[in-house]
């Protein structure tokens, strides 16, 4: 096992004051320095790609194509948008049209929160820790990263790299255990992301919650599908078992159990059989396909599982604890009381519950903490419909599972006890972002429209009050009448042509581009 060298606990203030100092130069304004940034990010991984592989086939056994595919892989997805979007997601963003308003100008532009602390899970060590810091880049933030001391050669690999590539007095990595952790935690950041199980998040809350600091959580949970038997088979067996299976089922949107039509199990089991076989043709402990579990402590929590269940074994059920081993195993007829579904397995383990129909499934998903997602394999929409107009998660997925967390485009995040916020593309940007509101009132609005707002009042100032403001909707039943419709656009091409006469910007206006203002 590699040795980790952690930050000394005073040093840890330190760290965080160099990251305040730096930000506060100013230095992360410009956007071209942050795209600088977030291309050496890229490099870094690209550069010492095969020592990044290396150290976490130490840290999980991890096949080498897993690497590639679960950390490598969506890193470059997000460090490839952020670079592409910088641009445009820093722009300012205009607000819904208000005739009443729209004088002024209204906007909201994105500013960095200042210094964000990044705490990431063993799991997927890579991407968990950068795809978060390439968001905090492109807001223009500085950062603290925290990698997991339970993947020690690949934590001490990236304390190495990081200030090799980028700047080294906004981002640091700080390693270490809990006392670590708890004095980062101590301090005052301006975002806090964690990524890791309920337990731990709450304890990070409630350190948040001492300086009100703004928190982004990614849990995880037990992620259910639910099979229409009218699906192809062999099809869905494939991408459950390689969704379950994948870095020994250690990824937080696995899928933890299928719920199956009772009479319809026994043909699913057949289908896992010949997929099992396939996927290990030599047994999956001398597979160079098949990663172990992170530590011996989790490999015996998860032997302890399996050794409760009331269910039966179909594939797989071996275990050698000091080796951290799990066979991918598959458990059918579990039911909702069984050890398999006490808490969230984070294994190589798939829980198969028969039900009576789609209704019971739906039924057994409410019953339980909403999850990370919600996976349906089905070729019938109404059938996907149902099951997700009348659940809820993080994602909603047809036909396929674990995907759907490495589109960098898409938010990746959870709801209630599976999270709060998002991570990947412009939705993480917009976590790191603090969106500042501004307006620029000319001087002749007072005269023309809002001059009833100073005293001395006169009772009738109320009629403007509630011109100013709108009519509420309708009533429930009511259709609004055509004069009030027709008062409504005579002022607005009244107050629309006053105010292209009396501002320079509308004096530049066509009439073509006005009359496309009262369309509007």
């Amino acid at each position: 096992m590699s040795t980790l060298t952690y930050t000394a606990v005073e040093d840890i203030p330190k760290v965080h004051a160099t990251a305040r100092k730096a930000f506060d130069s100013g230095k992360t304004k410009s956007l071209t320095f942050r795209k600088e940034q977030i291309a050496q990010l890229g490099y870094l991984i690209k550069d010492n790609a095969d020592r990044l592989r290396e150290a976490l086939h130490a840290d999980l056994g991890r096949p080498y194509e897993e690497t590639d595919m679960l950390d490598f892989g969506p890193a470059f997805g997000q460090i490839k948008l952020a670079y592409e979007s910088v641009e445009k997601w820093n722009k300012p963003q205009s607000v819904d049209f208000s005739l009443n308003w729209f004088p002024m100008r209204p906007k909201m532009f994105p500013e960095p929160k200042g210094v964000a602390l990044l705490i990431a899970p063993f799991n997927i060590p890579i991407f968990l820790l950068f795809g978060p810091l390439t968001s905090a880049i492109a807001a223009g933030n500085a950062a603290v990263l925290k990698p997991s001391e339970q993947t020690p050669a690949t934590s001490q690999l990236l304390a190495e790299l990081l200030p090799k590539y980028l700047d080294p007095e906004l981002y640091h990595i700080v390693n270490g255990g809990v006392p670590e952790t708890t004095r980062l935690l101590e301090l005052q950041w301006d975002h806090i992301l964690y990524t890791g199980n309920g337990r731990v998040a709450r304890i990070v809350a409630a350190a948040a919650a001492k300086h009100l600091t703004p928190l982004t959580l990614e849990l995880g949970g037990k992620n259910p599908v639910v099979l229409d038997p009218k699906v192809d088979i062999k099809m869905a067996a494939k991408r459950i078992l390689w969704g379950r299976f994948s870095n020994s089922g250690q990824i937080c949107v696995c899928p933890e159990y299928v719920l199956v039509p009772a009479h319809f199990q026994d043909t699913f089991v057949d289908a896992i059989k010949e997929t099992y076989q396939s996927f290990f043709p030599e047994g999956p402990e001398n597979s160079k396909s098949f990663a172990r579990i992170v530590t011996e402590a989790h490999a015996a929590r998860i032997k302890r599982l399996l050794d409760e269940t009331k269910g039966k074994i179909v594939v797989g059920g071996q275990t050698d604890v000091s080796k951290r081993y799990i066979a991918p195993t598959v458990v059918r007829d579990v039911t909702g009381d069984d050890s398999l579904m006490s808490e969230e397995i984070f294994g190589p383990v798939l829980a198969i519950v028969p039900v009576k129909d789609v209704d019971e499934a739906i039924s057994f998903i409410r019953a339980r903490d909403y999850p990370l997602a919600v996976y349906v394999f089905s070729h019938d929409k109404k059938f996907q419909r149902k099951v997700f107009e009348n659940t809820k998660s993080g994602a909603a997925v047809v036909n396929e599972t674990v995907v759907n967390a490495g589109v960098p485009s898409l938010p990746v995040g959870g709801i209630g006890p599976s999270g709060t916020g998002y991570y990947s593309g412009k939705h993480a940007f917009e976590q790191f972002s603090h969106y500042r509101t501004t307006l620029n009132n000319p001087g002749w609005v007072d005269t023309l429209i809002f001059n009833f707002r100073y005293p001395p009042f006169k009772p009738s100032y109320r009629k403007y009050t509630a011109a100013l403001f709108g009519n509420l909707p309708p009533r429930p039943g009511q259709k609004p009448s055509f004069a009030k419709r027709w008062g409504f656009w005579i002022v607005f091409a009244l107050v629309g042509a006053s105010s292209v006469l009396l501002t320079k910007q509308g004096r530049l206006l066509s009439l073509t581009q006005l009359k496309g203002l009262i369309r509007a």
